[in-house]
């Protein structure tokens, strides 16, 4: 490569003495002879034609020269942002467990007379969530059936089944579930919510029961009501997407789309009442 360079600068040196001296030649010779002229004038296109392939030439030998060099940055540059993007990855990535966690953090905080155990997702019963979440804590950890699942999103459901260090979780968009809700601009009481597939087969989850002058609406929130004990009061749920009356019941139904992606669940919490004699919630 360094041999390819000097052959290169002593080329061009040499040109560069040529031309100069073909153009103080002809700068002399501007005054003479028609003849001289003419020569002079028949020079000139040979002059830029000699430059133009030398200024080729250079050029090649430049792209040839320097080619690995570019090559060589190019693979740098790549790798740098490959990394930078795996940064902004995991950044991503830490954020997002960063807002799930404190929002576990400001529940628990507002509600200190339970206990709140982490568990984590192993399998699935039956093959799909629907059916229910297998998790890795069981009785080895003091969990019971009927306690209730949370994640940092709102409710998940309930422990329905119980082993020595598992345990299945019901979600509550299984049709197997009722939870006992309120709407939170309002605070009516009234009415069970249920798991709910609608006519695009999305899982979400409906509001049953309630009174024909129900203010419900749609962009409601849903919250657990407290009622038979069976879940702590004032967890969040979902959100209403539509409401429905029946004219034959003389009632009204929501449609609620829960606030927890069942299909993207991570950090789960097992909500225990620090007196475990009788799992009910206040």
């Amino acid at each position: 490569m360094k041999l390819l360079r000097n052959k290169l600068a002593v080329t061009i040196i040499v040109l560069s003495v040529s031309f100069l001296g073909l153009i103080v030649y002809t700068v002399k010779k501007e005054n003479r002879s028609i003849i001289e002229s003419g020569a002079g004038s028949t020079l000139n296109p040979v002059q830029s034609l000699l430059y133009s392939g030398t200024n080729r030439i250079k050029e090649t030998l430049d792209f040839f020269l320097n080619f690995s060099e570019v090559k060589a940055q190019n693979k740098e540059l790549i790798e740098k942002n490959q990394e930078l993007e795996s940064k902004l990855s995991t950044y991503s990535d830490l954020k997002e467990e960063n807002d799930r966690l404190r929002g576990i953090l400001n529940f628990t905080e507002e509600r200190n007379n339970y206990n709140y155990i982490p568990c984590d997702i192993i399998g699935y019963s039956g093959g799909n969530f629907l059916d229910g979440y297998i998790v890795n804590k069981g009785k080895n950890a003091n969990i019971q059936k009927g306690m209730i699942v949370i994640a940092a999103q709102g409710l998940v459901g309930q422990v329905t089944s119980v082993g020595e260090n598992w345990s299945i979780v019901q979600s509550l968009v299984n049709e197997n579930i009722a939870v006992s809700v309120m709407v939170e601009s309002t605070r009516d009481a009234t009415g069970y919510l249920k798991g709910f597939k609608d006519s695009k087969n999305r899982n979400l989850a409906k509001v049953y029961d309630l009174p024909m002058d129900s203010e419900v609406k749609e962009g409601d929130v849903i919250m657990t009501s407290g009622v038979g004990m069976l879940y702590p009061k004032e967890i969040r749920i979902g959100e209403v997407i539509s409401v429905e009356e029946d004219k034959v019941k003389v009632m009204k139904s929501a449609v609620v789309k829960p606030y927890v992606d069942f299909n993207k669940l991570e950090e789960l919490f097992i909500v225990s009442p620090k007196d475990t004699r009788e799992i009910k919630y206040n």
